[in-house]
């Protein structure tokens, strides 16, 4: 649409009903936002249309970085992935279609937040049919500088940079004529930001290769020595899966508790013999990392490495990292195994089960097949509160918002203080509304209770079946029994021998001719056994 703003500024204000005006409105997914958009001219204003639009987009933008400078710029990218159009009765228009002077025309609006997007939101090309799918889902708010709280008294940081925006908003245009290439000249225009938090569910683990170019990590070894330039004591082994999701509440809806939940970290130690004991344990130390990854063209593969996006001309990341918690360890114990009473443990058993530490790691390098030690660590994860705001892990075309888990574990050894670190996948989801219903028309209803109404009365088919699915008696007399595999008992072949002797017996009394070449009585008998 062409824009084409008149001297004196058509007054249009959008209200949204039980909303406050000191900051933008937080939704979810099936919420209704309805309300009124009241438009008042200065002068006479001839139009033709009025549109009230919900919209949702994303932009983004990437940095050249070059030697020379002729070279260097910047790379932006657009998508409008949502676009719904509320319906205006002609009857609500003035006739003639002139907005006079003072007075206030108002036009009420009712939408609904959408689960998914159209599949014609994502037409690009993908690597697999997953991709899509993630790419239907919603994206949450991100990126909005005057985000604030429920009450309006604290801006919120989500973490998310410049270079990667996913805004809504509700839009008011007002048009009039057309222009040369037969789009609509817009006369004037009116925008409110909106902040949505789509419901995600918590989706199945990730698979971790667990390479070194990988950025999870779910196991670590390393060797523990007895001082600087003394022998080895033995191998420690950390390992972990990941956790249950971070479940962010409603919108609009206060906490009762804090956003958590828990990891389980399993500690192996190998000794190099029998008389060394398992280092003692100091302190547990637990970080968020927080990654958008942008693009300026869309994503063909869900982003799982942060090597692919940096020093790119075309797609880049940005992370932030909070600490949650530092735990002293002293008081954690190790528990004893020997080689007798240690469980057979499966190798595939920890790595399958999400939450679930109560499997022992797999033996190290080093394991010499003797006696071992294990002890188990129970990690909280909350988030923290204040002005930081977490957004549900999702994946877009252009923006995608992931989180990984890092946990450092450090232990008292002679010398240096061995240090073992682990990177865990972990999804933050979100509730969406629970009274939330899709709403259907009167009409829609009255046709699914018809539907369902005459299915009732529909007769059934009480036909023969088809010839296809029925069997010739000729095709099972035809069939034959497979010979057993096993030699036979000699009670099996004395009654064979029996029944040959009868069946010769039979054929000279009643048949002039014997069997055609390559058949025998007992087979004849056999067939007739089998029907």
């Amino acid at each position: 649409m062409n824009r084409i703003l008149p001297k004196s500024k058509i007054e249009t204000t959008i209200v949204l009903n039980d909303q406050q005006e000191a900051f933008a409105p937080s939704y979810t997914s099936l919420d209704e936002i309805s309300g009124q958009v009241s438009i008042t001219a200065p002068s006479d204003t001839t139009f033709d249309q009025v549109y009230i639009t919900l919209e949702g987009t994303a932009k983004t933008s990437i940095e050249k970085v070059a030697s020379t400078y002729t070279t260097s710029g910047r790379t932006e990218a657009y998508q409008s992935f949502l676009r719904l159009v509320q319906p205006i009765d002609e009857a609500s228009y003035p006739e003639p279609r002139v907005f006079d002077e003072g007075d206030t025309y108002t036009f009420p609006f009712t939408f609904n937040v959408p689960e998914r997007l159209l599949p014609q939101a994502c037409t690009h090309p993908r690597d697999n049919d997953a991709v899509h799918d993630e790419h239907l889902c919603l994206p949450p708010s991100l990126g909005d500088p005057l985000a604030a709280s429920e009450d309006g008294k604290m801006l919120l940081d989500d973490m998310a940079p410049d270079m990667g925006v996913i805004s809504y908003a509700l839009k008011v245009r007002i048009t009039k004529g057309r222009g040369p290439r037969g789009k609509h000249q817009i006369i004037s225009e009116e925008s409110r930001r909106l902040r949505v938090i789509p419901a995600c569910p918590e989706l199945p683990p990730l698979s971790v290769q667990g390479g070194q170019t990988d950025d999870y990590r779910l196991r670590k070894e390393k060797e523990i020595k007895k001082g600087m330039f003394k022998g080895k004591l033995g191998r420690l082994t950390m390992e972990s899966v990941q956790p249950k999701s971070l479940r962010l509440p409603p919108v609009r809806v206060e906490a009762s508790c804090p956003v958590t939940t828990l990891a389980t970290v399993n500690l192996r130690f190998d000794p190099a013999n029998e008389n060394a004991e398992p280092p003692r344990l100091n302190q547990l130390i637990a970080r968020l990392k927080v990654s958008t990854f942008f693009g300026s063209v869309p994503m063909r593969e869900l982003p799982t490495k942060a090597n692919d996006f940096h020093y790119s001309s075309i797609r880049g990341i940005y992370t932030e990292t909070i600490h949650l918690s530092s735990r002293c360890l002293a008081s954690v114990q190790w528990e004893y195994h020997s080689t007798i009473s240690t469980p057979i443990r499966r190798d595939s058993a920890f790595n399958t089960l999400s939450g679930q530490g109560t499997a022992i790691p797999r033996p190290s390098e080093s394991y010499n097949g003797k006696s071992f030690y294990t002890a188990t660590i129970l990690v909280p994860i909350t988030l923290p509160k204040g002005n930081k705001t977490f957004t549900p892990t999702f994946h877009s075309c252009l923006v995608s918002r992931v989180y990984a888990l890092d946990l450092q574990l450090s232990a008292h050894a002679p010398g240096i203080m061995p240090t073992l670190n682990l990177k865990l996948p972990i999804q933050v989801s979100a509730e969406g509304n629970i009274n939330a219903r899709p709403s259907i028309s009167d009409e829609e209803a009255a046709a699914i209770a018809a539907r369902e109404a005459n299915g009732v009365f529909q007769p059934r088919s009480i036909a023969p079946p088809s010839p296809e699915y029925t069997a010739r008696e000729s095709q099972l007399i035809s069939m034959q029994l497979p010979r057993p595999e096993y030699p036979p008992s000699p009670e099996y072949e004395e009654h064979r021998q029996l029944v040959g002797r009868l069946d010769r017996d039979y054929d000279s009394d009643h048949r002039e001719d014997g069997p055609p070449p390559g058949y025998s009585s007992l087979a004849r008998r056999t067939q007739s056994m089998a029907v």
